[in-house]
């Protein structure tokens, strides 16, 4: 380590140590949420941000915010569930820890490095709790997982001990519960790692009773692509299975008719659903007037789904302050990477459109992270596992493909901090979105689907909405061939640089997206 790199890390102990003993290590809360979009979150200003202020649906992260730091060019590498928590624990890209999707349930290598065992041999404690969603058991000394996706409503829970514990209640308040009592249980002479992993606001959105008719009486505004024709882009947008109006499902998704109620019998009752039941057979809506009903329904839901993730992300902040632990403990709200609510006419993500790709990262740090800061820093999900490591003052091995946000969070950002960022989707079945790799910067989106042979060219200037793809247009030759260049350089410098053709039982799936694929 360098004299200006053990400088700065020394200037963050001073600062931290300034709200906290001197002899105390730095505690880290990790809260990682499912799909939460970053036009839902009041602090983001994206487009749904005033109306989720208005109403009051995040006002526990938008807290954090106010308290810490929040990244607005948070991305992750493939934005899908399990890869991208592979990559959490790894600080490795998909192709480099193998979990490349969903569907071919690969588990990360027994080898290969993971930073909960790395800060355990560092003296911490370390625990998870909710969604785990990797085919390998949770590298954390203790542990209770949700089995893949897990049920909202009386959800079981896998234990570390080998057992299974079904459960009465709604799964964000278990999750939240047992997170809880483990911090009540620890030792409290040793620092700790507390993952907080929720199941919200994952498809398909069951809401808690106290909230089944809260936003009952609004409109959510909708976005202005939400009839997109996809006009001008490529075959892929118009042969994905993941819009409101084809493939958001009346029956399983919004628990409209008799299919639902047979499959969740203690749903039967809910008045929500009866509602919106009566309703839909009042309006029996069809053609654009069917997708803008679809996408109200859809929006409450996950509205809902967050409004009770925020009130148990509170829940815990407020533990923590019970316990004296608020000015010693870092605490982090992220979650596997973005969503489209409504966007393009989508539900889902796995593109590299912005919705999908951009991801939450919001962090308060006592003493170190200003209140209120907005870095502009481009940061990915590759840079968790060694950013967790330095906070707590060890550092990652060589050879990771994220760094540390720390010099980044203390003011101090490298000069060769990266300017671009690399993503790469895996084909699998349920949505048909093909394969594709490219790269992101400040202005533009550059990528490719081998499948088809297609280029993309976003210019996040002109057209933010991403509706004009400018590939061929003469006026972009230069910018084109710059991005190549840099698309190149990515694929070598993280040694990407296999055409992977996936098989065929993973393209063209006829189905519309079951739960466990999404």
């Amino acid at each position: 380590m360098n004299a200006a790199r053990m400088a700065l890390l020394l200037a963050c102990a001073l600062a931290a140590t300034a709200a906290a003993a001197p002899d105390r290590p730095r505690n880290i809360v990790f809260i990682f949420s499912d799909d939460h979009s970053l036009q839902t979150i009041g602090a983001y200003n994206w487009r749904l941000s005033e109306f989720c202020r208005e109403h009051d649906i995040t006002p526990n992260i938008d807290r954090l915010a106010a308290e810490g730091g929040l990244f607005e060019n948070s991305y992750c590498g493939n934005s899908i569930c399990t890869p991208s928590r592979a990559t959490v624990l790894t600080g490795l890209h998909s192709h480099a820890h193998g979990v490349r999707n969903i569907q071919e349930r690969t588990p990360i290598p027994a080898d290969l490095w993971t930073f909960p065992p790395a800060l355990q041999k560092s003296g911490y404690q370390t625990a998870l709790f909710g969604k785990f969603h990797i085919d390998n058991d949770p590298p954390f000394a203790d542990w209770s997982i949700l089995p893949g996706q897990g049920k909202y409503h009386e959800p079981t829970f896998l234990e570390k001990d080998g057992t299974q514990q079904k459960t009465k209640g709604y799964v964000t308040d278990i999750i939240t519960d047992r997170s809880i009592e483990w911090l009540r249980q620890r030792d409290p002479s040793k620092p700790f790692f507390l993952a907080v992993h929720h199941k919200a606001p994952h498809r398909n959105w069951e809401v808690p009773q106290k909230y089944a008719r809260w936003l009952d009486d609004v409109t959510v505004p909708e976005p202005e692509t939400l009839l997109d024709d996809y006009a001008g882009r490529t075959s892929a947008e118009r042969d994905q299975k993941m819009t409101i109006a084809r493939h958001l499902r009346l029956n399983i998704d919004l628990k409209v008719g008799d299919h639902y109620p047979r499959m969740w019998s203690y749903l039967q009752n809910n008045p929500l659903y009866r509602a919106r039941n009566e309703e839909f057979a009042r309006l029996t809506p069809q053609g654009d007037d069917l997708t803008r009903w679809k996408y109200q329904q859809y929006m409450k839901d996950y509205l809902r789904a967050v409004k009770s993730m925020d009130d148990n992300i509170g829940r815990l902040l407020d533990e923590l302050k019970a316990q004296g632990l608020e000015d010693n403990t870092i605490v982090i709200y992220s979650s596997d990477q973005g969503f489209f609510n409504g966007e393009h006419g989508w539900f889902d993500k796995r593109w590299i459109y912005r919705e999908s790709v951009h991801m939450p990262f919001i962090v308060r740090w006592p003493g170190v992270v200003k209140p209120g800061t907005r870095f502009t820093e481009m940061i990915q999900n590759i840079d968790y596992a060694p950013t967790f490591m330095e906070m707590a003052g060890g550092h990652a091995p060589d050879g990771l493909h994220g760094r540390s946000l720390v010099p980044v969070l203390c003011g101090e950002t490298p000069s060769d901090w990266r300017d671009s960022i690399y993503y790469r989707y895996f084909s699998e079945s349920g949505h048909n979105v093909p394969q594709h790799y490219g790269v992101v910067t400040g202005s533009h989106t550059l990528f490719y689907l081998p499948e088809s042979k297609e280029w993309q060219l976003f210019d996040h200037g002109k057209d933010p909405r991403q509706l004009r793809n400018v590939y061929n247009d003469p006026a972009y030759a230069d910018t084109v061939k710059k991005l190549e260049t840099e698309l190149t350089r990515l694929r070598n410098h993280y040694g990407d640089t296999e055409e992977v053709t996936m098989p065929s039982r993973f393209r063209n799936s006829p189905k519309a997206g079951p739960l466990e694929d999404s």
